[in-house]
Order: C-alpha cells, then sequence, then structure tokens
C-alpha cells in the first residue's frame, strides 16, 4: 500500500513565514515613516516656492524686506493660500519671512515647522534664504544644505 502524500504547508512552516514577515515590518514601518516625512518636507518646500519667489519680487521693487508681507506686494494674502497635506497652516509672511506648518513629523509625530528668513548680502544684489524651522531634522525633513537649513 502507498503511503499517503502531505498537500499544504505544515503550521510549522507558516509560522516561521510570519515570523520572517513581522521581522521585516518591524524594520520596514519605521523607514517608510522616515521616508514619506521627508518626502512632506521637500513638496512643503516646493508648495511654498511661489510665496518664495513673491517675497523676491516684493524686494527687487522696494529695495528693502520690511514691508514685504502677506497680501501686499504681489504677495498672496494667507486666506488665499491654499492649504495641502503638505503645508497644513501658512501661518504668516511678515517682513519676508515665511512661517508655515508642514505635514512632515517628528518622531512622536508632532508637526514641523517651515521658517524661512530672507537677507541681504551686504553691498550685493542676492538674497540668502535661511531656513531655522524645525523641518530642518536630518531625520524626518531637511539634512543640513537642503531646504535652506544651515
Amino acid at each position: 500500500m502507498k503511503a499517503p502524500t502531505q498537500i499544504g504547508f505544515t503550521l510549522i512552516e507558516i509560522m516561521i513565514v510570519v515570523a520572517i514577515m513581522g521581522i521585516l515590518a518591524s524594520i520596514a514601518l519605521p523607514h517608510y515613516n522616515s521616508y514619506t516625512s521627508r518626502t512632506r518636507a521637500a513638496a512643503a518646500a516646493a508648495e511654498l516656492a511661489s510665496i518664495k519667489q513673491a517675497v523676491n519680487e516684493c524686494v527687487a521693487q522696494t529695495g528693502m524686506i520690511a514691508g514685504c508681507d502677506a497680501g501686499t506686494s504681489g504677495i498672496p494674502a494667507i486666506a488665499d493660500f491654499t492649504t495641502t497635506s503638505n503645508v497644513t497652516v501658512l501661518t504668516s509672511v511678515s517682513d519676508g519671512v515665511i512661517n508655515a506648518i508642514t505635514g512632515s513629523t517628528d518622531n512622536t509625530g508632532s508637526s514641523l515647522t517651515y521658517i524661512n528668513t530672507p537677507t541681504m548680502v551686504a553691498g550685493g544684489t542676492n538674497m540668502v534664504w535661511t531656513n531655522t524651522g524645525t523641518v530642518c531634522n536630518a531625520a524626518r525633513g531637511f539634512r543640513s544644505g537642503a531646504g535652506n537649513c544651515p
């Protein structure tokens, strides 16, 4: 008489596969969350680029950064800015400084801020932007040298 052949997987084989998948998920999920947070930070900078350009034009027209506020000199008013999942709130544009809250988060889930400040180079025609917000976070936002971060 012929012995019956095994069909399908044994319980131990299924448990091993589930354990391997659990280990892979525990490694991949934190990396994925960091990746999506950095992506939202980059998208926020791209969405705020039009306001940055408007501030540049205001400075070119007036010759000074002071007075380049939201709703003046071609800079859109706060109410006219359409929020997205990347820029959840445009807080203010005052004297050229752009303040916003982004959709990117730190490790605790708190939203990262975007504070981009223009300065005129002494004796030059160039303007330098410096981002001092919490979005300058190497793990979850911009690394040093990216997004105007020091």
